[in-house]
């Protein structure tokens, strides 16, 4: 006989049922269309017989404040209504991870999304979540901050903290743009210290990239052999990370995959240094400079999908 899932009830045929759903969204999103296809999505939920509270973020950290103070047993499902930052929010925030996330998409790069084929229309997302088929997601944690997605250490991170410095209101692909063409001029590449599961991997890196997808920024693709559940982080390495290493790396992982451009190797342990502060970022948010400390997450989560 088939047994639901934590948090879902058994229908006499076996099959589990939503009862109570939480959607946790950013109303700025998709060009501020994340408070309607907020509603819309609580609408066409309660349409199905099923409970939908509607919680609008106020700001950064807002969604993983309102998730840890979520009371146990209420909700069967927390929906994710925007970008990345939302998604990743949610996941942090999340105290049982045997409750399930669900996403509608609005963001910029929407990696998650990308790499579950996750849709932007409302009442697809609402077939998918209703059915409630579920897949598993592994997570790092980055110095101690938890990441879904990739951390990149070198240019990627510069880049971030240029777009942070710069930001007036959502971001978009060609801020990003932007920041690389304000970084470049006086880039002088980094000389990164990689250690992989306490062994050393390689002492004269330009640029790391740590993740758990198989894609990068809705744009590149790392590597198509990337496996969201396999509990073991890609770490993508690339030497003497000139400016046009980095154009080469970026168009060959662009048009195929980064892994074709650079080294990688896997484990669960990262730690990367250097010589002089090189700064990072986690998931499109600058959060500092080098040494970085990355291990695989013993808690693994559940993302509803097609």
């Amino acid at each position: 006989m088939a047994v639901a899932p934590p948090h879902l009830v058994a229908d006499p045929l076996g099959r589990p049922s939503l009862r109570r759903a939480l959607i946790v969204a950013n109303p700025i999103s998709g060009h501020g269309q994340g408070q309607q296809a907020a509603r819309d999505l609580q609408q066409a939920l309660m349409a199905k017989g099923i409970g939908a509270e509607l919680y609008l973020t106020q700001g950064r950290n807002d969604a993983f404040r309102r998730l840890r103070g979520l009371s146990t047993g209420l909700h069967d499902l927390v929906i994710a209504v925007g970008g990345d930052g939302t998604v990743r929010e949610v996941v942090a925030g999340l105290v049982d991870p045997a409750i399930p996330i669900g996403i509608l998409p609005l963001g910029t790069a929407n990696v998650l999304a990308g790499e579950f084929d996750l849709p932007r229309d409302v009442h697809e997302a609402v077939e998918i979540l209703a059915r409630g088929k579920t897949a598993a997601l592994d997570v790092a944690l980055v110095n101690g901050f938890l990441s879904c997605f990739v951390t990149g250490v070198g240019i990627d991170g510069m880049a971030v903290q240029e777009v942070e410095r710069h930001r007036n209101g959502p971001i978009t692909k060609f801020a990003y743009v932007r920041a690389i063409l304000r970084v470049l001029p006086g880039y002088r590449q980094p000389k990164l210290r990689v250690e992989i599961d306490g062994k050393l991997a390689a002492d004269d890196v330009g640029l790391v990239l740590v993740s758990n997808a198989r894609g990068y920024g809705g744009v590149f693709r790392l590597s198509r052999a990337a496996q969201l559940d396999d509990g073991l982080l890609e770490v993508y390495c690339l030497p003497h990370a000139s400016r046009a290493r980095l154009a080469r790396a970026a168009l060959t992982a662009a048009t195929t995959e980064l892994a074709r451009a650079c080294a990688v190797r896997q484990g669960r342990h990262i730690r990367i240094s250097a010589a002089e502060p090189v700064p990072y970022q986690v998931d499109g948010e600058f959060r500092g400079t080098t040494p970085v400390e990355i291990e695989l997450s013993p808690r693994q989560y559940r993302v509803v999908v097609p």
